[in-house]
């Protein structure tokens, strides 16, 4: 008995000593750099885009609910790809400026968890709602006169809710794969936040699974919303050609111009942090990268939808003209002109 005893603490000995850790407390964030006199101009860059990417995008959704012209399929699936943006910032965002400022790189093991959820949830989110609206340019204007008949409320309703649906089901694997996995003592994480891949290598088990379910989930969640837009676009070429007046060729070009600069910013930079990845070993360029695609496309989508778009314009201006702080303003800028 005492035997048996001693053999079942020599075990958990060993098995302390060669690293492995179930319970784990907490990860390190390295962050993009370690050196102090960058810690500032760090915090003052990620404040000023968290800020511009949660207004830009806020005044676009209160522009499109405020304005009842504005009530049309493609400003709906509009809504709802800025409400994602907002989201997928603050789950991010926020975690680097606490850290950088409290000077703690720490983020407890149910953060992480937490924070790699929401990030799966809210960019996959965004990869179907592209698509989306690339069929809804296709129906627009491959067929304009039954366009309001095929794209009813109750379609665009089903179109976002089956979305959510996917990403919620796909960020819910990823998570509870991710619940499995036992870690090492090392637990730095050469990232600002919490990204599936990095936890994953971390990892003292078998990872053989979630590496698979990443990349076959990568692959049909993409290769779907990368198909059905290269369809739409391949439809929309063609009828646009068929279009004998150049005026009506330029409109339907440019209903498109904001999507296309949009998908085009969004693949563009997970396709970078894709290469980047796989070329450098660098892990502070990775981590870079990683930013460039869970912090620009947020912030630049409501610009590139406002500037080239002539009913986001008046429907923003006419919202703006609304508040008093703008007002003033306004009246301030008139008075100093005239």
């Amino acid at each position: 008995m005492v035997k048996e005893e001693d053999e079942v603490c020599e075990f958990d000995s060993v098995d302390w000593e060669s690293g492995n850790q179930t319970d784990v407390s907490d990860f390190l964030l390295l962050g993009l750099s370690e050196d102090p006199e960058l810690q500032l101009l760090l915090f003052i860059l990620f404040l000023s885009v968290y800020i511009i990417t949660v207004l830009g995008n806020l005044l676009v959704i209160l522009a499109v609910s405020s304005n009842s012209h504005l009530y049309t399929p493609m400003y709906y699936f509009l809504s709802n790809l800025s409400f994602a943006d907002i989201c997928l910032s603050t789950t991010t965002i926020p975690k680097m400026l606490v850290n950088i400022q409290a000077q703690n790189q720490s983020i407890t093991y149910a953060s992480c968890l937490t924070q790699i959820c929401f990030v799966q949830l809210f960019t996959c989110l965004e990869n179907f709602l592209l698509a989306v609206m690339a069929c809804d340019r296709y129906v627009a204007i491959c067929h304009p006169l039954r366009y309001m008949i095929i794209m009813n409320p109750h379609l665009c309703v089903l179109l976002v809710l089956l979305s959510l649906l996917f990403s919620i089901v796909n960020a819910l694997l990823h998570s509870l794969m991710a619940l499995r996995l036992s870690f090492c003592r090392d637990l730095e994480i050469p990232h600002s936040f919490c990204e599936l891949a990095q936890v994953i290598k971390l990892a003292c088990s078998d990872t053989l699974i979630n590496n698979i379910l990443i990349y076959f989930a990568g692959s049909l969640f993409g290769s779907v919303s990368v198909s059905g837009i290269i369809f739409s676009y391949i439809q929309i070429v063609s009828s646009v050609l068929r279009m004998p007046s150049m005026s009506r060729k330029y409109k339907a070009f440019s209903t498109c111009g904001s999507h296309l600069s949009v998908v085009s910013l969004f693949y563009g930079t997970a396709l970078g942090v894709y290469i980047s990845s796989a070329v450098t070993e660098s892990s502070r360029k990775i981590a870079v990268t990683s930013i460039m695609y869970t912090v620009v496309p947020q912030m630049v989508n409501p610009f590139i939808y406002s500037l080239r778009n002539r009913d986001m314009k008046d429907s923003l201006r006419k919202f703006m003209g609304r508040l008093p702080f703008f007002s003033v303003i306004a009246s301030s800028f008139r008075g100093l002109v005239f």
